[in-house]
């Protein structure tokens, strides 16, 4: 196997920068448990004036501000309205009913996009059988949509059914900054019908661990109250929390770099024989694609690139992958990655 692994699993699979770790050391800190870290505040300013919000609240985790975003808005028994793809009902170990007691309302939409009428035929109505449809969930970027960008029009078409029915909304806003450099649409837009939004900063944005939600004052406020509930109080998290001012400064125009890549990837993967891909698809730095189902599984092609130097996740059913690019991976190592892979479909 070659020294360097050319990672493209995911983007959490990146590492912080030395211009980052740099920052990381010579970050001030105290306690943020007390709101006394100078740089886990400054974050937090950050990421709620980027938002348009009241307030915002470190967290270590996504699935975190899920969880606490879900809880802030419901009592247990109570129904979310989220898309059957969203990461929040595949991917966060069924937090929402194994810690809060939430119920969870599946829509199916296209790519992960929903539409108001789809929210409107979810809703519950009032009965003592039933449990309480109370929030809906937006997730932009779409992940399992192959990273599929929400337009304010769709968006602004799931609030006004939403509102209209006194229902919360919140954004799993993981990968919103890829969603603001492939659209040119402000993060303040995209969350602007939101009650809570979220950024993570450790995929696209490069930082090794966290997320920061952000909503009204009273509601961070009662975000804070689940954050210890949880146990995610976190102490002199400055020298985290500065990876993430970082990274706000400096990894967010350069995102366009893997969303180029990710195309790239994507017309290489579509001329090997039995990848079916349509690189039209590709909005972001996500790249889903199929393999032939005559032919070797995604387990099997997945573990023949590794010994190769390549990682790439299987997937989504024994024929599915995913490649997702990112800030450690440059345009040499997409242009490897389809050499292997073509190496490993043909041999």
């Amino acid at each position: 196997m070659p020294d360097r692994l050319i990672d493209l699993s995911s983007d959490t699979a990146t590492k912080p920068t030395p211009e980052m770790r740099r920052a990381m050391a010579e970050a001030e800190v105290g306690d943020e448990q007390k709101g006394e870290d100078p740089t886990v505040n400054l974050l937090q300013e950050m990421v709620a004036d980027l938002l348009g919000m009241e307030a915002a609240l470190y967290l270590p985790s996504g699935t975190m501000c899920n969880l606490i975003a879900s809880r802030v808005h419901t009592r247990t028994g109570d129904e979310i309205i989220l898309d059957r793809l969203s990461n929040q009902y595949n991917y966060e170990g069924g937090s929402a009913a194994g810690v809060f007691g939430l119920s969870i309302m599946a829509v199916a939409g296209e790519r992960g996009i929903f539409t108001g009428a789809q929210v409107a035929d979810g809703i519950r109505g009032p009965s003592p059988h039933a449990p309480r449809t109370r929030l809906v969930v937006l997730e932009n970027t779409m992940n399992a949509g192959g990273g599929a960008v929400w337009s304010l029009d769709q968006i602004n078409d799931v609030v006004q059914v939403a509102r209209a029915h006194g229902l919360k909304l919140h954004m799993d806003g993981a990968r919103l900054m890829n969603a603001v450099v492939a659209s040119g649409v402000a993060a303040r837009e995209f969350v602007a019908g939101m009650d809570t939004a979220w950024i993570d900063l450790s995929k696209g944005l490069g930082c090794p661990v966290g997320g920061v939600l952000a909503g009204s004052r009273d509601d961070m406020a009662l975000a804070l109250r689940y954050k210890h509930l949880l146990g995610g109080a976190m102490r002199q998290a400055g020298i985290i929390a500065a990876a993430g001012v970082y990274a706000l400064q400096h990894h967010v125009e350069r995102l366009a770099e893997d969303h180029s890549n990710a195309r790239h990837l994507a017309r290489g993967l579509a001329d090997i024989p039995g990848v079916l891909l349509d690189p039209a698809t590709i909005e972001t730095n996500i790249v889903f694609f199929d393999l032939d189902p005559t032919g070797p599984t995604a387990v099997e092609v997945s573990n023949a690139l590794i010994a190769h130097g390549v990682r790439i996740g299987a997937t989504g059913g024994r024929h599915r992958m995913r490649a997702v690019t990112h800030l450690d991976i440059s345009r040499a190592d997409v242009e490897r990655a389809v050499e292997v892979m073509r190496t490993v479909m043909v041999s």
